[in-house]
């Protein structure tokens, strides 16, 4: 992509109404607009790294054994007056009369529909275990939405619902999605702590909060530091190993970490006074286990191995892919701008042409622009007639990880400069070698 070519509405000033880092970034660098009070038009730039959150968030969902779907947004009231949900949800739901006067909804979440498609189509153990997931729009009407996408009505979620024979098979399933969350967010350049949390209108008793650490996070917490020191890493796992889930379950949960609603300062004060923690953090994801709460009222029954009709064990697990935006920009950005981390950034290179017009310049960047775009990677290249001050200004505001900056100077030395965004280090070497070093960035990435 060219920059000339592209639609960047950049700002130079921070907005007068964003209170946060993040808000203020993603108007500026043009990834945002607001249509209205906590709802947003994703620009190219913001939708590009939207996309490239839910594509991580697919791969690991599908290495894990679940298999996506897509539900609609609107759903009849009926589904939830079932499950006794409807009118206990509250205002933030979202509620509609169609013109033949009959009840709906804009879903928050989707437990209703899902149980429903379920017992449908599902009557057998023989088919369990099953977890089925989509990532859609949800719409839940905050009383005042702020911070920008963070804490906005409309956001895109991924929400998954495992079904189970068994209480012991779905907390394998509970266990396997905190694997999957954990190798999630890794890959985002993130740290998600999983924090005991208390379950909202969603129900049930077990469930784990993922949280990113941050001054601007909703959420008081409470934590033992030594969390901080786990990494799940590049490690290996067999998903359908009880054990072995378990296992990770236990490593990352067994150290105190809670959000306030369920902080215990008793349980809190017993660990060692240097390593108590008391921060903020921003909920990026959610994982329950509720068992049979809504498959008993709603009929989701299968046939057991004893030819008996049982209900089904069920729990959900949510990401939200679009504060997820928000959040690693929150946990990753400087004074200048945004530093996206490699696994999601919207262009993988920025090109900067130090003298556009020039014939030697102008043809090292399409060369460089060429050479990157077919090893399979996206350079985004600042092909403006613009002063070099405003090119590295943009390139600084918009985050992206590595600059590859041309110029007559270095090229009559056969060189070109390649920078890093996170430490701003710089290293001058051939056109080829910086293609090369580029690619080999992204390997594996």
């Amino acid at each position: 992509m060219r920059l000339s070519r592209y639609f960047l509405p950049v700002l130079k000033e921070n907005p007068a109404d964003a209170q946060i880092v993040s808000h203020r970034y993603m108007l500026r660098a043009g990834m945002i607009k607001q249509q209205a009070a906590g709802i947003y038009s994703w620009l190219p730039m913001g939708f590009r790294v939207l996309k490239r959150i839910e594509e991580i968030v697919h791969q690991e969902q599908i290495r894990a054994g679940h298999i996506p779907m897509l539900m609609p947004t609107l759903q009849p009231a009926d589904l939830w007056r079932e499950s006794g949900r409807y009118d206990d949800y509250g205002e933030e739901m979202l509620r509609i009369t169609d013109r033949h006067k009959r009840d709906m909804l804009y879903g928050p979440t989707n437990e209703e529909m899902i149980t429903d498609i379920f017992r449908a189509h599902v009557g057998s153990y023989k088919d369990l275990p099953l977890t089925l997931y989509h990532v859609q729009w949800k719409f839940r009407d905050e009383i005042r939405p702020r911070f920008g996408v963070m804490r906005g009505r409309e956001f895109y979620m991924k929400d998954g619902y495992n079904f189970d024979l068994t209480k012991e098979d779905a907390l394998h399933a509970y266990n396997r999605h905190l694997v999957s969350y954990l190798r999630t967010y890794e890959r985002m350049g993130l740290q998600a702590i999983p924090m005991r949390a208390d379950s909202g209108p969603i129900g049930g008793d077990d469930t784990h909060e993922f949280l990113v650490l941050a001054a601007t996070g909703e959420s008081e917490v409470f934590y033992d530091s030594a969390i901080t020191d786990l990494k799940f890493g590049d490690r290996e796992i067999d998903y359908d190993d009880h054990a072995a889930c378990r296992g990770v379950l236990e490593e990352f949960t067994s150290r105190y970490a809670r959000t306030d609603e369920t902080h215990d300062e008793a349980v809190f004060s017993q660990i060692p006074e240097e390593r108590r923690r008391v921060a903020r953090g921003i909920e990026v994801g959610q994982i329950f286990y509720f068992g049979t709460k809504y498959s008993e009222p709603m009929g989701a029954m299968v046939v057991n191995d004893k030819g008996e009709r049982v209900p089904v064990h069920m729990g959900s697990h949510g990401i939200g892919v679009s504060r997820l935006v928000g959040a690693i920009i929150e946990a990753s950005h400087d004074e200048k701008g945004i530093i996206w981390p490699e696994g999601v950034t919207p262009f993988h290179c920025g090109i900067v042409n130090l003298k556009q017009g020039d014939a030697a310049t102008d043809a090292a960047c399409a060369e460089i622009y060429g050479a990157l775009t077919a090893k399979g990677l996206e350079p985004l290249y600042d092909d403006r007639d613009e002063r070099a001050g405003a090119k590295f200004a943009t390139m600084d505001l918009i985050g992206l990880p590595w600059r590859i900056t041309v110029g007559p100077r270095g090229l009559a030395a056969g060189k070109v400069e390649v920078t890093s965004r996170r430490t701003g280090e710089s290293e001058e070497m051939s056109v080829l070698a910086a293609v090369d070093r580029i690619a080999a960035l992204y390997k594996g990435v």
